[in-house]
């Protein structure tokens, strides 16, 4: 079992007993950081910020740790969300242009929001399948081009091949 480190005194009661609860789930299914992580989609380094109390913990991570303890649902995801309403919230940025190297003191970029990351796959989404759709219509008209030169073409009656009338002219024939 892992022992914790104790939780930071800043982060209040409901956020506590979530990390707590989370704590309690891992323990329960016996798995280690790395496996656990390996069994979800969440990074091992994002697990022990969430169990850790640095950070609240997305709902899906709370979701999938229950269901891989084998716990109720309901009642983790009512502690998620008194704990998020009650998580501390980092200062808002000062709206304006970001200083030169403002990035790399603070800690490199932050992480994507859930929205831009929706924007994104959505984009990528809508890119791919705009481009099966072209490769589609271009495979489709290359075959028609292609069946149509392999169709044999009608022929005007009377008309005949030149090797058709050598043929009748070693016959002894004349057309």
């Amino acid at each position: 079992m892992t022992r914790w480190q104790p939780l930071p005194d800043s982060l209040p009661r409901e956020a506590r007993h979530l990390v707590e609860q989370l704590r309690f789930l891992k323990g329960r299914t016996g798995l280690s950081l790395a496996e656990l992580a390996r069994r979800t989609a969440y990074s091992k380094s994002s697990w022990q910020r969430y169990l850790s109390g640095a950070k609240l913990p997305p709902r899906g991570a709370a979701q999938v740790l229950c269901r891989l303890a084998g716990a109720d649902q309901a009642r983790l995801l009512a502690l998620w969300e008194l704990a998020e309403q009650a998580w501390p919230r980092p200062a808002p940025e000062p709206a304006g242009p970001p200083e030169a190297g403002a990035g790399a003191e603070a800690g490199g970029a932050p992480e994507p929001r859930g929205g831009e990351h929706r924007r994104w796959r959505t984009a990528a989404l809508v890119a791919f399948a705009v481009i099966v759709l072209l490769v589609a219509g271009l495979l489709w008209g290359l075959s028609r081009r292609a069946g149509d030169r392999t169709t044999a073409r009608p022929r005007a009656r009377g008309v005949l091949s030149r090797a058709a009338r050598s043929t009748r002219a070693s016959r002894g024939r004349c057309p």
